[in-house]
């Protein structure tokens, strides 16, 4: 679990938060109890890091991962909340890029207020 923990920057306890929601699939276990994730498992991390960076809700993460396990007839669904995400993200991208014009209009003031040149 450490080794995991490490390599996807997540903790331990996040771990087994996202086993016990069902946010993560089942991870086989060794004879002494111990998880034994496989490049899949990890693969699946990297992507719901992913879907967390966009700010989709965790509850909407653990209805993806319901439909991936319910099979290919969901593929529809899974698209449709994965277009919805991206309309969310996109809406924000032009938020932040709204703001660093903002950002820029005043450091250009500042740099020529303070007798620099404007950057």
């Amino acid at each position: 679990m450490s080794e995991v923990a490490a390599l996807t920057g997540l903790s331990a306890h996040t771990l087994r938060w996202y086993e016990r929601i069902g946010l993560m699939p089942h991870v086989d276990r060794s004879h002494t109890g111990q998880r034994r994730f496989t490049p899949r498992d990890l693969d699946w991390l990297a992507f719901v890091g992913k879907l967390r960076l966009t700010g989709m809700p965790v509850a909407d993460m653990v209805r993806y991962a319901e439909l991936v396990r319910a099979g290919d007839h969901t593929r529809e669904e899974r698209r449709e909340l994965l277009e919805a995400t991206r309309r969310d993200v996109l809406a924000r991208v032009a938020e932040l890029q709204d703001t660093l014009a903002v950002l820029d209009v005043k450091i250009a003031h500042y740099g020529t207020a303070c007798g620099g040149t404007p950057s």
